[in-house]
C-alpha cells in the first residue's frame, strides 16, 4: 500500500510532531506533502526516510496549489490520501477525489469545543468543513471526546472512528543522571522544586496562568519547553512579578529537541528535571504533553486532557484535573512543593496509549477503506513496526 499524507504545516506542534511518530510505525510506503512552512518536523521526517514535498502555498485561498497537487497524488499512484489539519483537510479531500484516489482518510486532531487549531468554530468554519468530511472516506478522532463532537457536528456515526495518538513511552523513561544534567545547565540550584510544561506558547494553551502560579511561590522555578508568539508576553509577565530568574523559557520544541540560550535539550531529559508537570490549556483534542509526563513518572495537573479524562480514574492514578484560575494552582502547587519531588510508577494509561496499537489501528482504518479487510476490535495487539525507506531530499514547489 502506498499513502499520501498532506498537512497544512511541518513546524512545531503536536499533530506534526504525531504524524512524524506514527510514520515510524506505519508498515507502508508514505510520502509527505506540506502546505506552507516545512520546519523541524519536516527535517525529522526527512532524517527518518521519508519524503516532503513542500507546496509553497502562500494563504488561505491560494488555490494556485490544487492543480499542482492533483498532479502530484496523480503520478504518485497512491492507494490512499490522509490528510492532517484543517486546511490540509480542505484541499487534500478534493484533490484526491479529482486525482481519482477514493480512499480518503483524514485525521481530526484539534476540534475543541468553541475552536478548532485556534480557529473560532463560526458556522462558516462548520459548513466548510463538514462539505469537505463528504468528500472523504473516513474521519479519524484522536480521542473519544473528539469522536463525540464530530457526531454532535453532523458527521455520520458510521464514518467517525477513534484512532488515539501514540506515545514511545521508552523515550521517556526517567533518568537520574539526565535531570542533574539538564538541571545544572539551567542553572537550577540543587534542591529546587520545579514546575514545568511542554507546549506551543500561544493564547489557547494560558501558560501564562502557570507563569503567574509559579511566580507568587519562592523558590519555586518553572521550566516551559516550546515557543509561539506568547513568548514576549510570558517572559513580560515574569520580569513584572520579580520572577524573571526563576522562569526558564526553553524555546522551540518539536517532540524531540528544546533549544535554549546556553545549548540544547532533549524533551525526556527536560521532563526528567522537572517535578511536576501542568497543562493549563482548556481545549486539547488528546493532551499528548500529559502522557509524556506520566511516561517520565510525573504528578500531573491539568485542565483538560482527553487521553485521560475518557478513561477510569485508576488508569492514570498521577494525573488530576484542575480548574483554570491562578489562585486554585498556586495553591495546588504549593501543597506538592511542601511535599518535596516523588516520582510517581508509569500507569497503566501510558501502556495503553503505545504507539505501536496506535499504528495497528490506523492500518485498520487504511485497509477498510481500501475495501481490503474491516475494521478492528477496539483493543488490537500491538505490532512491530516496519523499516522505513531510505531517505530522500527535500523536494519544494
Amino acid at each position: 500500500m502506498k499513502v499520501a499524507h498532506i498537512i497544512t504545516g511541518l513546524g512545531v506542534g503536536g499533530a506534526e510532531q504525531q504524524l512524524r511518530l506514527m510514520l515510524r510505525h506505519l508498515p507502508v510506503r508514505c510520502d509527505v506533502f506540506t502546505l506552507t512552512a516545512p520546519g523541524a518536523v519536516a527535517e525529522g521526517i526527512l532524517a527518518d526516510g521519508n519524503r516532503v514535498t513542500h507546496l509553497g502555498m502562500t494563504g488561505n485561498l491560494d488555490v494556485t496549489v490544487m492543480p499542482l497537487l492533483v498532479q502530484l497524488i496523480r503520478d504518485g499512484g497512491y492507494d490512499l490520501v490522509h490528510t492532517h489539519l484543517y486546511r490540509a483537510c480542505l484541499y487534500g479531500r478534493l484533490a484526491a477525489r479529482l486525482a481519482g484516489v477514493r480512499a480518503v482518510v483524514a485525521t481530526e486532531h484539534s476540534l475543541g469545543d468553541k475552536e478548532i487549531e485556534g480557529r473560532r468554530l463560526s458556522a462558516g468554519v462548520r459548513a466548510m468543513y463538514l462539505a469537505s468530511e463528504r468528500l472523504g472516506t473516513t474521519t479519524v478522532a484522536v480521542s473519544e471526546t473528539v469522536a463525540q463532537r464530530l457526531r454532535r457536528w453532523g458527521v455520520h456515526p458510521s464514518r467517525v472512528h477513534t484512532v488515539p495518538n501514540g506515545i514511545d513511552a521508552r523515550r521517556f523513561r526517567f533518568d537520574p543522571v539526565a535531570r542533574a544534567v539538564t538541571r545544572a545547565r539551567l542553572g537550577i540550584p540543587e534542591g529546587t522544586y520545579v514546575v514545568g510544561g511542554v507546549g506551543r506558547l500561544v493564547p489557547g494553551k494560558h501558560f501564562e496562568t502557570l507563569v503567574r502560579a509559579v511566580a507568587v511561590l519562592p523558590g519555586v522555578h518553572l521550566v516551559l519547553a516550546g515557543d509561539g508568539p506568547e513568548r514576549d508576553t510570558l517572559q513580560a509577565i515574569a520580569l513584572a512579578l520579580g520572577a524573571d530568574d526563576r522562569i526558564h523559557l526553553l524555546g522551540e520544541c518539536d517532540g524531540t529537541v528544546a533549544s535554549a540560550g546556553g545549548g540544547t535539550h532533549e524533551v525526556p531529559d527536560v521532563l526528567a528535571a522537572m517535578d511536576i508537570f501542568v497543562s493549563p490549556s482548556s481545549e486539547e483534542a488528546f493532551g499528548l504533553a500529559v502522557l509524556e509526563a506520566l511516561a517520565s513518572g510525573l504528578p500531573a495537573l491539568h485542565v483538560t486532557c482527553p487521553a485521560v479524562d475518557d478513561l477510569p480514574s485508576d488508569q492514570a492514578p498521577g494525573a488530576h484535573r484542575i480548574g483554570t484560575s491562578v489562585p486554585e494552582l498556586t495553591a495546588t502547587l504549593r501543597e506538592y512543593a511542601a511535599v518535596g519531588a516523588v516520582r510517581l510508577p508509569v500507569p497503566p494509561v501510558v501502556d495503553r496509549y503505545d504507539i505501536e496499537r496506535s499504528a495497528e489501528r490506523l492500518m485498520a482504518v487504511y485497509r477498510a477503506a481500501t475495501g481490503t479487510k474491516q475494521l478492528p476490535a477496539p483493543a488490537p495487539p500491538a505490532v512491530a513496526p516496519a523499516p522505513a525507506p531510505s531517505s530522500v531530499p527535500l523536494t519544494t514547489r
